[in-house]
C-alpha cells in the first residue's frame, strides 16, 4: 500500500453562522456544504458563499448532475437545488449512524460510521445493492476516475483511503496532520479532494496523489465516475 502525507492546497472558512461541516459535494461549480439545518453553496475560486437552501442537512451529501441528496435523520433526501425543494426520500442504510454520501454509476454509495461499512444503494428504492467493509470509522466517501475513496476519523488521526471496491483492500492511503479530521469527502473531478473538517467549520483541498503515466503515455486509470 502506497503512503503520503496530505498536501492541504487551501481552506475555505470559517464561515458565517457555520459551526460545523457535515458532508459536502460539487456541482462541477460551486461547493454544496451541509450545516445541519442548511445546505450552502460556496464559490470555490473565491471562497464566497453564494446561496443557501434551507433543508436538514446533518451527514453526507450528493450530486447527480441534475439533484442534490442529502443525509438527514436516518433517510436520503433528493433535492431541487433549484428550489431547495424535498422531492422524495429513501431510508438510509444505517438507521442515523450514516455519515458519507456519494453518487457513481448510477448509485448512491453511503459510508456507515460507526458500522465501518459503505453500501451501494438502488436511489430509487434504497435497497442494497453491495456492502464494502472497513477498519475504519467511515466518513466522506467519493469516486474519481474510477477510484473509490472515503475519509476516515479516529480520535485525532484522519485519513483518506483509496480502496478495492469490490474488496475492501485499502490500496492507497493519504494521512491528515493531526488534529484535521475529516468528515464530508468530494473530489474536483481531477487533482483535489475537498474535504470538510467537521467541528472546525472550514473546508480543505487536498491534493490528489499524482497518477503514473501507462506505458503508451496515456493515464494509467481511465473512466469511471466523479461523486458526490
Amino acid at each position: 500500500m502506497n503512503r503520503s502525507a496530505a498536501k492541504i492546497i487551501r481552506e475555505y472558512g470559517p464561515f458565517t453562522a457555520v459551526d460545523k461541516v457535515h458532508g459536502l459535494t460539487y456541482d462541477g461549480r460551486q461547493l454544496w456544504i451541509a450545516t445541519g439545518e442548511r445546505l450552502q453553496a460556496v464559490d470555490p475560486a473565491s471562497g464566497e458563499t453564494l446561496r443557501s437552501v434551507a433543508v436538514t442537512a446533518d451527514a453526507g451529501t450528493a450530486f447527480d448532475g441534475e439533484h442534490l441528496f442529502q443525509i438527514a435523520h436516518g433517510r436520503i433526501q433528493k433535492i431541487d437545488p433549484a428550489t431547495g425543494q424535498v422531492l422524495s426520500t429513501i431510508p438510509a442504510p444505517g438507521g442515523g449512524g450514516d455519515s458519507g454520501l456519494t453518487w457513481a454509476e448510477g448509485s448512491l454509495w453511503v459510508g456507515q460510521y460507526p458500522e465501518r461499512k459503505i453500501y451501494q444503494l438502488d436511489p430509487a428504492s434504497g435497497a442494497i445493492l453491495r456492502t464494502i467493509e472497513s477498519n475504519r470509522f467511515v466518513t466522506g466517501i467519493t469516486w474519481v476516475d474510477g477510484e473509490l475513496w472515503h475519509g476516515t476519523w479516529e480520535n485525532d488521526a484522519s485519513e483518506l483511503r483509496h480502496i478495492d471496491a469490490r474488496t475492501g483492500e485499502v490500496l492507497e492511503s493519504v494521512e491528515m496532520p493531526a488534529g484535521m479530521g475529516i468528515s464530508g469527502l468530494e473530489s474536483n473531478g481531477a487533482d483535489l479532494f475537498f474535504c470538510g473538517g467537521g467541528g472546525s467549520g472550514l473546508v480543505r483541498a487536498v491534493e490528489r496523489p499524482a497518477r503514473a503515466e501507462a506505458q503508451d503515455g496515456g493515464p494509467a486509470l481511465q473512466g469511471g465516475s466523479t461523486s458526490e
